[in-house]
């Protein structure tokens, strides 16, 4: 009678052992596979991250920057001293041969990105320009005088007028702008 009890009870325990076991395996299976989710998924709701409230983190210290360092701090406006740096320290690394591509491609983003300001003339009489003060001919005789880094250093980073262009214009398209400016004022100088 013993032996029996012995083996119902093992065989009990076996039973609610694998039941638990199964419950067990279930829930690790789940907490793998699944990703946790806040109670309102709605984005009505829900929580927003502003991404221009996030603070900006230094690179890893294992990255290796590969076009240099543009700003002396992020967040920062330049100076005028910095951006004369700036202006002396940027070097247009675009090959001779293919400058008329740059060109190209600069006269396509600016279609795309300036015309709205500085309009298809270059004049600074884009149809958002009579809304605001209007920006410079960029084929005056102030805007060839500029250096290519100063100019590049308004695109990427904004200036009095101009606003921050950094997130739509990458390095390389700046470059192109600039010989597409440089170009423009060489064939239609005011």
């Amino acid at each position: 009678m013993l032996k029996l009890l012995g083996w119902v009870g093992i065989g009990t325990i076996a039973i609610f052992a694998g039941y638990s076991a199964r419950q067990g395996c279930r829930d690790v299976t789940q907490s793998w596979v699944h990703l946790t989710y806040f109670d309102k998924r709605d984005m009505r709701s829900s929580v927003a991250i502003m991404p221009q409230k996030v603070i900006e983190r230094a690179p890893d210290s294992t990255s290796v920057p590969i076009e240099g360092i543009e700003r002396p701090l992020a967040g920062t406006d330049l100076t005028p001293e910095q951006r004369t740096a700036m202006s002396d320290s940027m070097v247009d690394r675009t090959a001779a041969a293919d400058r008329a591509a740059s060109v190209e491609r600069g006269r396509i983003k600016f279609a795309k990105t300036c015309v709205p300001c500085h309009g298809a003339s270059l004049a600074g009489n884009g149809p958002v320009a009579q809304f605001f003060i209007p920006p410079p001919d960029l084929q005056g005789a102030h805007t060839r005088g500029l250096k290519d880094g100063w100019i590049y250093s308004y695109i990427r980073h904004g200036g009095a007028i101009m606003p921050s262009y950094g997130a739509q214009v990458t390095a390389a398209e700046a470059w192109d702008l600039i010989h597409f400016l440089r170009q423009q004022q060489q064939a239609n100088p005011r």
